[in-house]
């Protein structure tokens, strides 16, 4: 797919202390982004997203690749990607 087609953008990446997603789109009420270590698929972070804007500190993570699903009020994924964490 076409990156400027995607709804949310996650920079900076690779991160280092801290990680923003932007939705680009129409922000929708219920959207829930989780995070998961790419390796061990265990989840690290979830949160309602509460406006079109979110910073998610990254104190917490190892350095590494984690994915992230961004969900809709059903908990359908609409959305995933990855993004580095590094130290």
């Amino acid at each position: 797919p076409d990156p400027g087609d995607r709804i949310v953008k996650t920079y900076p990446n690779p991160a280092t202390t801290n990680i923003t997603f932007d939705l680009q789109q129409h922000f929708r009420q219920g959207l829930s982004i989780k995070i998961y270590n790419g390796l061990l698929g265990k989840k690290m972070y979830e949160t309602t997203l509460l406006q079109d804007k979110t910073t998610i500190n990254l104190s917490d993570f190892n350095r590494g690749i984690y994915i992230y699903h961004l969900t809709d009020v059903t908990g359908k994924i609409i959305e995933s990607g990855k993004f580095q964490v590094s130290r």
